[in-house]
């Protein structure tokens, strides 16, 4: 592996690791938005079913963060595997779009892929609690 080579890789690897943790920062401020959603509802005269659709919206869009996320880590592990292999990577730089949209599904594959991403515990918490929470207050109310 060239000197260049090997460093372009190292860029982009910083890069994506980058935005990879910042995947991660957004996803826990929508998490808070959704607990302080919650919080004021009662103080904004939210009704039950209204605040229970926001929260939904909140957690898809946390599922929509974390597929981005998700497709940000399948680059970094294939640029670290370049960086292990002695091979001339210089034609695998720089490939994060091209690597997407080849393995891009269809309408119904991204659907289910942010569902999937939607069910995953460190997604799915807080909001089918907060979710139940606003259910039960509806029942109480």
């Amino acid at each position: 592996m060239h000197r260049t080579e090997a460093s372009a890789l190292t860029q982009e690897w910083t890069a994506l690791q980058h935005n990879h943790e910042q995947h991660e920062r957004n996803s826990l401020l929508i998490k808070l938005a959704g607990v302080a959603l919650l919080a004021a509802s009662p103080a904004l005269s939210l009704s039950v079913p209204a605040g229970a659709a926001l929260l939904l919206v909140l957690w898809l869009q946390e599922a929509i963060f974390r597929t981005f996320q998700a497709r940000l880590g399948e680059r970094i592990l294939r640029v670290e595997q370049l960086l292990r292999e002695d091979a001339t990577p210089s034609a695998a730089s720089c490939q994060l779009h091209s690597e997407w949209l080849a393995s891009r599904p269809g309408t119904a594959g991204l659907l289910a892929e942010y569902g999937k991403n939607m069910l995953r515990p460190t997604v799915a918490f807080p909001y089918a609690v907060l979710v139940l929470i606003c259910l039960g207050q509806a029942a109480l109310g």
